[in-house]
């Protein structure tokens, strides 16, 4: 049994006639009469009467018609589904970042997207570079953005913007407002580090 059947079969007990029902699939008669033919056949009850030059539903066929109807409904309905799914008009994204993107970068692009888009539900999670990561690689998050850069063989990185790290120092700090310190002059002064996993700390070390 198969959906076209199903419909074709649909349509003949909406039309109670076979030629009409043809027409309006835009089918040969001969394709729907054998496709009548193979579910009678394939299942040895017979859904119509011939009565003169019309057909009628057989008792068998009065109750095959109610669950035929459903599976096509369904089918539609299915169908539809995928057509909004594909032309973004509905759905859900979980999307994963880290702090200062999730923060700062990410708010005015999501409020674009739902502007454009209101059908698609959106979830956010901030946290750090590593757990970003982790959620994508486990399938938590549909997608992630992060600060920097990712080794795991089973993500593939796209950049997508840049931005630049600055140290600002108060007037009278040991090192000069008006100097580039060396690394060596920045390891020595104390700091407060973000937690392992941020790639704000990871790119500080790197430098």
């Amino acid at each position: 049994m198969t959906l076209e059947q199903l419909r074709i079969f649909v349509a003949v007990a909406e039309h109670e006639h076979v030629t009409r029902a043809a027409r309006a699939l835009n089918l040969t008669q001969s394709a729907t009469s054998a496709a009548v033919a193979a579910l009678e056949n394939r299942h040895a009850v017979r859904l119509f009467d011939r009565v003169g030059r019309r057909i009628e539903l057989t008792d068998a066929g009065r109750v095959f018609l109610a669950e035929a109807r459903a599976v096509v409904a369904r089918a539609a309905a299915a169908e539809a589904v995928l057509s909004d799914l594909s032309g973004l008009k509905r759905g859900a994204l979980t999307l994963a970042a880290s702090q200062t993107v999730g923060t700062y970068w990410l708010p005015p692009l999501l409020r674009r997207f739902r502007d454009a888009h209101p059908g698609i539900e959106l979830a956010l999670s901030i946290t750090n570079t590593g757990a970003v990561s982790a959620r994508v690689l486990s399938g938590e998050a549909d997608l992630g953005f992060i600060e920097g850069p990712v080794d795991e063989p089973g993500l593939v990185a796209r950049p997508v913007a840049s931005d630049a790290l600055v140290i600002v120092v108060a007037a009278g700090f040991p090192v000069p407002a008006d100097a580039i310190p060396a690394p060596a002059d920045l390891v020595r002064l104390p700091w407060v580090f973000r937690e392992a996993g941020s790639a704000t700390r990871a790119l500080f070390e790197e430098g």
